[in-house]
């Protein structure tokens, strides 16, 4: 993408949380005054050096279906600070981040206070500047010992995961605003359906390879594409998120809970198709599992026009992401309408974004996307936040680093974050249509 000299201008002040640009033009019914406003980010994908997890493992693997190792990532581990400064910079009130399991606990039954305080700090950190910590405990990676056992396929890992949570949260949980057990836990063992084959056979290889490394029946990853027996899977990701979340509220049953769940804006594009039946396979046990919850999270990047077949191309003139899907930015509304429908509690967005190398295609969906979701929200569909994915470009999984999602660049030889000009355009939506006083 070409940038010019105004527009490089403006993306730097942005960095520096100086003023650059004009405000959009604001709504005429604004945004509540205590709308969450936020940046994501995920452990794993930032801090870099997770030597513990799962993903570690077979990143550095032969054969590994991982594009590259995460390495030093974007070395958020150390400069956490600095990420909170990009989150305050861009008139945010809230940032939303993960625990690493694998840090917490390296060894079965291990846990580390040294780790425990790295996160707490991290927490009054975010207090501290008038930031809402929105915690998510588990964002798919596992310690490596976890994934040894058979990871979600174990019978005790639901009870593995409420230990972990319990620790956490008797450490952590008095400065958290709201907290997330699971990150989109609904597409385990369904990957596999939807993904190129190719990507399976690799995964499985790499699951393979792990197994006989470490000499155990089974390796699986928190993230693993190929499950052996995805309903099984399942039913223990729906247990451990119950136990979890038990675990969680007894340390402070007045913390806000939840589940992340990722959710396409499924349409039917023609009468007996196959929408209905997809929604049920994707989210819709997890849509009345949340019904218990205090909300639930939704994670969108786009929408889906099924028919009676299948899945349908996008329009020709379709704006597209680095994968060659649809950006369309009524998706997200589409999305939360129908995770409440169904849930009949609060909502969170707390992922949304695009995977794109140009920069102008995330700084239209921005204030697009935003304007779809407070229609819905002037229909009645309780949505308390927006967590815009992601705060900087990161490791996005068996992408390695080609995949850029963020609101900032990253230098990962020097680790400089610079605003792009999407990050101005939500800044200055979130200026001009927020209530105040």
């Amino acid at each position: 993408m070409q940038i010019d000299r105004r527009t490089f201008v403006a993306a730097t002040a942005a960095s520096l949380g100086m003023a650059a640009s004009p405000a959009l033009a604001g709504l005429s019914k604004p945004f509540p005054k205590d709308f969450i406003w936020g940046a994501a980010t995920a452990g794993h994908q930032v801090e870099g050096n997770n030597i513990n997890a799962d993903c570690w493992l077979l990143e550095n693997l032969k054969p590994t279906a991982y594009a590259e190792p995460s390495g030093d990532a974007a070395n958020s581990f150390e400069l956490w600070r600095r990420d909170l400064d990009l989150v305050t910079n861009l008139g945010l009130n809230s940032y939303r981040f993960s625990l690493e399991w694998a840090r917490i606990e390296p060894e079965p039954g291990m846990f580390s206070f040294a780790m425990l305080d790295h996160y707490k700090a991290m927490i009054d950190g975010c207090r501290a500047i008038g930031l809402r910590p929105i915690v998510t405990f588990n964002h798919f990676t596992t310690p490596i010992w976890f994934a040894a056992r058979g990871g979600w396929m174990n019978p005790d890992a639901p009870q593995l995961f409420a230990r972990f949570c319990d620790k956490a949260a008797r450490h952590l949980a008095a400065g958290i605003d709201h907290a997330t057990t699971l990150n989109e836990p609904n597409l385990a063992g369904l990957l596999q359906s939807l993904l190129p084959g190719g990507l399976l056979d690799a995964d499985k290889a790499m699951a393979a390879a792990a197994a006989a490394k470490l000499g155990v029946p089974l390796f699986l990853a928190g993230n693993a594409i190929y499950q052996p027996d995805p309903a099984k899977v399942q039913a223990n990701l729906q247990a451990g998120h119950t136990a979890g979340k038990a675990a969680i509220k007894a340390v402070r049953g007045d913390l806000p809970v939840g589940v992340s769940l990722a959710m396409l804006d499924d349409q039917e594009a023609e009468p007996g198709s196959l929408r209905d039946a997809t929604r049920e396979k994707l989210y819709n046990s997890w849509l009345r599992l949340a019904r218990a919850d205090d909300f639930v999270g939704v994670q969108n990047y786009e929408r889906a026009l099924w028919g009676r077949h299948g899945k349908l191309d996008p329009p020709a003139n379709a704006r597209r992401n680095i994968m060659g899907s649809e950006v369309y930015a009524p998706s997200l509304a589409g999305a939360v309408r129908y995770a409440y429908e169904v849930a009949k509690v609060p909502v969170i967005v707390t992922e949304h974004g695009v995977g794109s190398d140009d920069d102008t295609i995330r700084a239209w969906l921005i204030p697009e996307a935003l304007n779809h979701l407070k229609a819905a929200m002037d229909d009645g569909v309780p949505v308390k936040g927006y967590c815009h994915w992601s705060l900087i470009d990161n490791f996005e999984w068996g992408f390695g680093y080609k995949f850029h999602y963020g609101l900032h660049t990253l230098d990962r030889q020097t680790f400089e974050r610079r605003a792009k000009p999407s990050a101005l355009v939500y800044r200055d939506f979130v200026r001009a249509n927020t209530a105040r006083g």
